[in-house]
């Protein structure tokens, strides 16, 4: 698959107005305009992170949103849950929240969770390619910070002391998942477009 030209331009199919100022702030210092389009997509039910993304962006595709897209999907993958809440992270967010988890935690040592992120990518001739980011951490014993979204007031990434909630946007973009994601997504244009 072959960028033709380089990216400037590139729309977001998602409704997290929080997930699209981070990935704009992110993707603006390359030079690349994100246009948001909200969308109600389906999404399935499913265990993998990149199954659930690259589903995703072929439904938005088949609605006929523009391209080049991306979409992204993540989620907090706690291991003494099994990996609980994982790709069903948005809704336990919205119906048991943060103080849920704590809550389920409570009396729980260990503590070691990644947040994972997925970007999927479709190019003008619809080729969809997907790039993963990990951040592994620990989730915190109380909700900690105003910044950020979702989880973010109760995930440590690894060798720090502070939650994601605790960072403004141009520091937890150096540790996130998202970011990683995104990192790995520019780096490859980049790459394709020298080709």
């Amino acid at each position: 698959m072959h960028v033709q030209d380089s990216i400037k331009k590139i729309y977001f199919a998602t409704s997290n107005i929080h997930k699209f100022t981070e990935v704009s702030n992110i993707l603006s210092k390359y030079g690349i305009n994100v246009i948001m389009v909200r969308r109600k997509i389906l999404e399935i039910q499913s265990d993998n992170l990149i199954e659930i993304a690259t589903q995703s962006l072929y439904n938005a595709l088949k609605s006929g949103t523009k391209t080049p897209l991306i979409l992204e999907d993540s989620g907090l993958f706690i291991r003494s849950l099994n990996g609980f809440p994982g790709p069903y992270s948005s809704y336990v967010y919205r119906t048991i929240g943060l103080n849920g988890i704590l809550k389920i935690l409570e009396g729980v040592e260990d503590r070691q969770a990644e947040f994972k992120s997925v970007i999927a990518f479709a190019d003008k001739s619809m080729n969809i390619k997907s790039f993963i980011g990990v951040v592994k951490g620990r989730i915190s014993y109380e909700a900690r910070g105003t910044y950020g979204f979702g989880f973010d007031p109760i995930f440590i990434p690894n060798h720090l002391s502070k939650t994601f909630g605790e960072m403004p946007p141009q520091e937890k973009n150096k540790y996130s998942h998202r970011a990683k994601a995104l990192m790995k997504f520019i780096n490859w244009s980049l790459k394709e477009i020298n080709k």
